[in-house]
């Protein structure tokens, strides 16, 4: 069976490839079909935008797929970034435009005030069913500058306090254990036998 990964991103296409390797799947990504068009986001809930980028694509190529939408929430600033958190500082995705940003907008907080989580919901879609949707949570601290070299996107700015370590430091194998889209796919494996017999 075919499941395309409804995202152009390399970093999380690998996450979900390697997630996805104990199933009897033939994972591809939108790399794989450059014909396909951008579909835009245009939801207020991560729900909203997941359902609508794997329902599209699900009922245009006849095939299983799956889509996340991931973002940074911090509660001091309403959840901002939350659904923008690929393009919180313009139109352009800049992840170091993004990280400074948002530490602009934390200087002089300290402690609880840089709270912040990562959340992730993943809808995977089938033409013949509904959607499978399931959600996983992070909760971290926003530290004061990008710590480690490692992750993508505010991963250098989210200090994991369990590990002393930002998301940056942590080793992918690790990051899949613990992080949001870890805890939404180890959700999504409880359910994706009994949704794929259904």
């Amino acid at each position: 069976m075919k499941l395309i990964i409804a995202s152009h991103n390399p970093g999380k296409i690998a996450e979900f490839k390697s997630l996805f390797e104990s199933f009897d799947l033939q994972v591809q990504s939108l790399l794989d079909f450059p014909e396909i068009p951008e579909i835009e986001e245009t939801g207020t809930t991560f729900e909203e935008n997941a359902r609508l980028k794997a329902e599209t694509i699900a009922k245009e190529m006849n095939c299983l797929a799956l889509s996340d939408d991931s973002g940074l929430c911090v509660p001091i600033l309403n959840n901002e970034p939350g659904v923008y958190s690929a393009r919180y500082a313009g139109e352009e995705k800049d992840d170091e435009k993004n990280r400074l940003k948002l530490l602009e907008k934390l200087k002089g907080l300290d402690g609880d005030q840089r709270k912040a989580y990562f959340t992730t919901v993943i809808v995977l879609a089938s033409p013949q069913k509904d959607s499978l949707v399931v959600e996983g949570n992070v909760e971290g601290i926003i530290t004061k500058e990008p710590i480690g070299e490692g992750g993508f996107g505010y991963d250098s700015l989210f200090y994991y306090p369990a590990d002393q370590q930002t998301f940056a430091q942590i080793s992918a194998e690790r990051k899949n254990q613990i992080s949001h889209r870890g805890q939404a796919v180890e959700k999504l494996k409880e359910k994706l036998n009994d949704w794929l017999e259904g």
